[in-house]
């Protein structure tokens, strides 16, 4: 795993690498967009990761909005009790590659690493 960026004091954390895929992913949208991270029921352990584009109109005054270099991420209260201190990363890797989610709260990840049972 890649160092995360500098914003490591709370809530998600994202990696130099994984903030430049958002980042070109974002751009390649052609709007000004911040990514929601989040969780919902289900998945093979319990619980699954969500993430994905979001404009930043949608940001609500409860969330919570962690800022990149200009890049925000967000996250609703409620997944944040699921996900506070998650590291999130990317990898190019042909195997096994792809966004990866590392997450303290997890007691359990399935095989595949988008779901977990905390």
């Amino acid at each position: 795993m890649t160092q995360a960026t500098q914003s490591q004091q709370r809530g998600i954390q994202i990696t130099e690498t994984a903030l430049q895929q958002v980042k070109s992913l974002q751009q390649s949208q052609g709007k000004e967009l911040c990514l929601r991270v989040g969780v919902r029921q289900g998945g093979c352990s319990g619980m699954s990761y969500t993430m994905d584009f979001e404009n930043l109109s949608n940001v609500r005054e409860d969330d919570e909005v962690f800022d990149y270099d200009g890049f925000k991420v967000v996250s609703d209260r409620r997944s944040l009790l699921y996900l506070y201190g998650l590291v999130l990363d990317y990898s190019n890797a042909m195997i096994g590659g792809g966004f990866q989610f590392t997450n303290p709260n997890a007691n359990q990840t399935c095989g595949c690493g988008k779901s977990f049972s905390a």
